[in-house]
Protein backbone atom coordinates (compact mmCIF):
# COMPACT_ATOMS: atom_id res chain seq x y z
CA UNK A 1 0.00 0.00 0.00
CA UNK A 2 1.24 3.47 -0.90
CA UNK A 3 0.50 6.01 1.82
CA UNK A 4 -0.98 9.30 0.58
CA UNK A 5 -1.45 12.74 2.13
CA UNK A 6 -3.97 15.08 0.45
CA UNK A 7 -3.35 18.85 0.66
CA UNK A 8 -6.26 20.89 -0.73
CA UNK A 9 -8.02 23.97 0.66
CA UNK A 10 -11.39 23.39 -1.05
CA UNK A 11 -13.37 20.92 1.10
CA UNK A 12 -15.40 19.65 -1.84
CA UNK A 13 -12.34 19.01 -4.00
CA UNK A 14 -10.59 17.42 -1.03
CA UNK A 15 -13.46 14.97 -0.63
CA UNK A 16 -13.49 14.21 -4.37
CA UNK A 17 -9.74 13.56 -4.26
CA UNK A 18 -10.21 11.29 -1.26
CA UNK A 19 -12.91 9.26 -2.98
CA UNK A 20 -10.94 8.98 -6.21
CA UNK A 21 -7.76 7.80 -4.49
CA UNK A 22 -9.65 5.29 -2.36
CA UNK A 23 -11.12 3.75 -5.53
CA UNK A 24 -7.66 2.83 -6.82
CA UNK A 25 -6.26 -0.38 -5.28
CA UNK A 26 -2.92 -0.08 -3.55
CA UNK A 27 -3.34 3.43 -2.12
CA UNK A 28 -4.52 4.60 1.29
CA UNK A 29 -5.15 8.11 2.65
CA UNK A 30 -3.18 8.59 5.85
CA UNK A 31 -3.74 12.33 6.29
CA UNK A 32 -5.31 15.48 4.86
CA UNK A 33 -4.64 19.19 5.18
CA UNK A 34 -6.30 22.40 3.97
CA UNK A 35 -3.15 24.54 3.68
CA UNK A 36 0.56 24.33 3.03
CA UNK A 37 1.69 25.21 6.55
CA UNK A 38 -0.19 22.33 8.14
CA UNK A 39 0.54 20.20 5.08
CA UNK A 40 4.31 20.24 5.56
CA UNK A 41 3.80 19.21 9.20
CA UNK A 42 1.69 16.26 8.02
CA UNK A 43 4.41 15.24 5.58
CA UNK A 44 7.09 15.43 8.29
CA UNK A 45 5.03 13.46 10.81
CA UNK A 46 3.39 10.85 8.57
CA UNK A 47 6.22 10.36 6.02
CA UNK A 48 3.86 9.43 3.17
CA UNK A 49 5.00 7.89 -0.08
CA UNK A 50 2.95 10.39 -2.06
CA UNK A 51 1.51 13.87 -1.61
CA UNK A 52 -1.36 15.07 -3.81
CA UNK A 53 -1.43 18.84 -3.55
CA UNK A 54 -3.05 21.98 -4.91
CA UNK A 55 -1.19 25.17 -5.90
CA UNK A 56 -3.47 27.94 -4.67
CA UNK A 57 -3.72 27.62 -0.88
CA UNK A 58 -3.65 30.06 2.06
CA UNK A 59 -0.58 30.45 4.24
CA UNK A 60 1.79 28.56 1.99
CA UNK A 61 1.01 27.68 -1.62
CA UNK A 62 1.77 24.41 -3.35
CA UNK A 63 4.94 25.57 -5.09
CA UNK A 64 6.41 26.74 -1.78
CA UNK A 65 5.31 23.53 -0.10
CA UNK A 66 6.92 21.29 -2.69
CA UNK A 67 10.10 23.38 -2.57
CA UNK A 68 10.21 22.93 1.21
CA UNK A 69 9.73 19.18 0.84
CA UNK A 70 12.73 19.12 -1.49
CA UNK A 71 14.82 21.44 0.70
CA UNK A 72 14.26 19.17 3.69
CA UNK A 73 15.01 16.11 1.54
CA UNK A 74 11.81 14.41 2.60
CA UNK A 75 11.37 11.17 0.68
CA UNK A 76 7.91 11.96 -0.64
CA UNK A 77 6.73 12.06 -4.26
CA UNK A 78 4.16 14.61 -5.43
CA UNK A 79 1.25 14.71 -7.85
CA UNK A 80 -0.23 18.15 -8.49
CA UNK A 81 -3.99 18.65 -8.94
CA UNK A 82 -4.69 22.31 -9.57
CA UNK A 83 -6.45 24.95 -11.67
CA UNK A 84 -3.10 26.59 -12.45
CA UNK A 85 -2.38 26.22 -16.16
CA UNK A 86 0.29 28.88 -16.72
CA UNK A 87 3.65 27.72 -18.04
CA UNK A 88 5.85 29.22 -15.26
CA UNK A 89 3.88 27.37 -12.56
CA UNK A 90 3.88 24.11 -14.51
CA UNK A 91 7.62 24.39 -15.14
CA UNK A 92 8.36 25.17 -11.51
CA UNK A 93 6.43 22.15 -10.24
CA UNK A 94 8.07 19.86 -12.77
CA UNK A 95 11.51 21.27 -11.91
CA UNK A 96 10.78 20.45 -8.27
CA UNK A 97 10.04 16.85 -9.14
CA UNK A 98 6.26 16.51 -9.46
CA UNK A 99 5.65 13.10 -11.04
CA UNK A 100 2.36 14.20 -12.63
CA UNK A 101 0.33 17.37 -13.12
CA UNK A 102 -3.48 17.26 -13.40
CA UNK A 103 -5.54 20.35 -14.20
CA UNK A 104 -8.97 21.08 -12.78
CA UNK A 105 -11.62 20.14 -13.71
CA UNK A 106 -10.57 16.52 -13.91
CA UNK A 107 -12.14 13.09 -14.12
CA UNK A 108 -11.55 9.93 -12.15
CA UNK A 109 -9.95 8.21 -15.14
CA UNK A 110 -7.15 10.79 -15.21
CA UNK A 111 -6.43 10.40 -11.50
CA UNK A 112 -6.49 6.62 -11.79
CA UNK A 113 -4.06 6.77 -14.71
CA UNK A 114 -1.69 8.95 -12.69
CA UNK A 115 -1.81 6.62 -9.69
CA UNK A 116 -1.41 3.47 -11.78
CA UNK A 117 1.58 4.95 -13.57
CA UNK A 118 3.06 5.93 -10.21
CA UNK A 119 2.52 2.46 -8.78
CA UNK A 120 4.15 0.78 -11.78
CA UNK A 121 7.08 3.21 -11.67
CA UNK A 122 7.71 2.59 -7.96
CA UNK A 123 7.40 -1.15 -8.45
CA UNK A 124 10.03 -1.05 -11.19
CA UNK A 125 12.41 1.14 -9.18
CA UNK A 126 11.98 -1.09 -6.16
CA UNK A 127 12.85 -4.34 -7.94
CA UNK A 128 15.67 -3.38 -10.34
CA UNK A 129 19.29 -2.66 -9.41
CA UNK A 130 20.20 -1.25 -12.82
CA UNK A 131 18.33 -0.04 -15.91
CA UNK A 132 19.19 -0.06 -19.58
CA UNK A 133 18.71 3.09 -21.66
CA UNK A 134 15.53 1.66 -23.17
CA UNK A 135 14.14 0.81 -19.73
CA UNK A 136 15.05 4.26 -18.41
CA UNK A 137 13.36 5.91 -21.39
CA UNK A 138 10.21 3.91 -20.66
CA UNK A 139 10.41 4.91 -17.02
CA UNK A 140 10.78 8.61 -17.79
CA UNK A 141 8.35 8.87 -20.67
CA UNK A 142 5.38 6.82 -19.62
CA UNK A 143 3.89 3.44 -18.64
CA UNK A 144 5.65 3.45 -15.27
CA UNK A 145 8.73 1.86 -16.77
CA UNK A 146 6.91 -1.26 -17.85
CA UNK A 147 7.59 -2.25 -21.47
CA UNK A 148 4.08 -2.32 -22.88
CA UNK A 149 4.38 -3.65 -26.42
CA UNK A 150 1.94 -3.00 -29.20
CA UNK A 151 -0.81 -5.60 -29.02
CA UNK A 152 -2.84 -5.20 -32.21
CA UNK A 153 -5.15 -8.11 -31.45
CA UNK A 154 -6.54 -6.23 -28.42
CA UNK A 155 -8.49 -3.30 -29.84
CA UNK A 156 -7.68 -0.79 -27.15
CA UNK A 157 -9.21 2.48 -28.22
CA UNK A 158 -12.79 1.94 -29.38
CA UNK A 159 -13.90 -1.55 -28.47
CA UNK A 160 -13.36 -1.65 -24.72
CA UNK A 161 -16.64 -1.70 -22.79
CA UNK A 162 -17.48 1.09 -20.40
CA UNK A 163 -15.38 0.95 -17.24
CA UNK A 164 -12.34 -0.76 -18.81
CA UNK A 165 -9.26 1.39 -19.41
CA UNK A 166 -6.72 0.89 -22.20
CA UNK A 167 -3.72 1.43 -19.91
CA UNK A 168 -4.94 -1.12 -17.36
CA UNK A 169 -5.79 -3.56 -20.14
CA UNK A 170 -2.23 -3.32 -21.46
CA UNK A 171 -0.86 -3.95 -17.97
CA UNK A 172 -3.05 -7.06 -17.60
CA UNK A 173 -2.08 -8.32 -21.06
CA UNK A 174 1.63 -7.73 -20.45
CA UNK A 175 1.46 -9.56 -17.12
CA UNK A 176 -0.31 -12.54 -18.71
CA UNK A 177 2.15 -12.68 -21.61
CA UNK A 178 5.05 -12.99 -19.15
CA UNK A 179 3.56 -16.02 -17.37
CA UNK A 180 4.32 -19.67 -18.14
CA UNK A 181 1.26 -21.09 -16.37
CA UNK A 182 -2.42 -20.35 -15.99
CA UNK A 183 -3.42 -17.90 -13.26
CA UNK A 184 -6.50 -17.24 -11.19
CA UNK A 185 -8.17 -13.83 -11.18
CA UNK A 186 -6.78 -13.32 -7.67
CA UNK A 187 -3.22 -14.00 -8.85
CA UNK A 188 -3.62 -11.59 -11.76
CA UNK A 189 -5.08 -8.96 -9.43
CA UNK A 190 -2.12 -9.28 -7.08
CA UNK A 191 0.41 -9.22 -9.90
CA UNK A 192 -0.98 -6.11 -11.58
CA UNK A 193 -2.18 -4.30 -8.45
CA UNK A 194 -5.94 -4.42 -8.99
CA UNK A 195 -8.95 -5.49 -7.00
CA UNK A 196 -9.92 -9.10 -7.76
CA UNK A 197 -13.32 -8.06 -9.08
CA UNK A 198 -11.66 -5.54 -11.41
CA UNK A 199 -9.13 -8.07 -12.68
CA UNK A 200 -11.96 -10.52 -13.35
CA UNK A 201 -13.70 -7.99 -15.63
CA UNK A 202 -10.58 -7.57 -17.76
CA UNK A 203 -10.03 -11.33 -17.88
CA UNK A 204 -13.64 -11.97 -18.87
CA UNK A 205 -13.29 -9.48 -21.72
CA UNK A 206 -10.08 -11.13 -22.93
CA UNK A 207 -11.65 -14.59 -22.70
CA UNK A 208 -14.71 -13.55 -24.72
CA UNK A 209 -12.38 -12.11 -27.37
CA UNK A 210 -10.30 -15.30 -27.41
CA UNK A 211 -7.19 -13.60 -26.08
CA UNK A 212 -6.95 -15.94 -23.09
CA UNK A 213 -7.98 -19.53 -22.54
CA UNK A 214 -10.14 -20.37 -19.55
CA UNK A 215 -9.27 -23.52 -17.62
CA UNK A 216 -11.25 -24.90 -14.70
CA UNK A 217 -9.26 -26.21 -11.76
CA UNK A 218 -11.11 -28.76 -9.67
CA UNK A 219 -9.87 -29.18 -6.13
CA UNK A 220 -11.69 -30.14 -2.98
CA UNK A 221 -15.26 -29.35 -2.03
CA UNK A 222 -16.67 -26.22 -3.63
CA UNK A 223 -16.81 -24.50 -6.96
CA UNK A 224 -13.92 -24.97 -9.42
CA UNK A 225 -11.42 -22.12 -9.80
CA UNK A 226 -11.26 -20.26 -13.09
CA UNK A 227 -7.69 -20.01 -14.35
CA UNK A 228 -6.54 -17.97 -17.34
CA UNK A 229 -3.61 -18.36 -19.71
CA UNK A 230 -2.56 -16.04 -22.55
CA UNK A 231 -2.99 -17.55 -26.01
CA UNK A 232 -0.03 -16.99 -28.31
CA UNK A 233 -0.87 -15.28 -31.60
CA UNK A 234 0.00 -18.30 -33.71
CA UNK A 235 -2.29 -20.56 -31.67
CA UNK A 236 -5.46 -18.54 -32.13
CA UNK A 237 -8.09 -19.76 -34.52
Amino acid sequence: MYRVVLIEDDPMVLEVNRQFVERVPGFEIVGTSSNGVDGIEKVRDLKPDLVILDIYMPGQNGTELLQQIRNEQLHTDAIVITAANDIPTIQRMLHQGAVDYIMKPFKFERVREALENYRMMKKRLGTESTLSQVELDQLLHGNGGEPLPEIPSVRMQTDLPKGLQALTMKQVVLFLMQQTRSLSAEEVAEGVGLARVTARRYLDFLEKNKQVKLDLEYGGIGRPINRYVWIAEDKRS
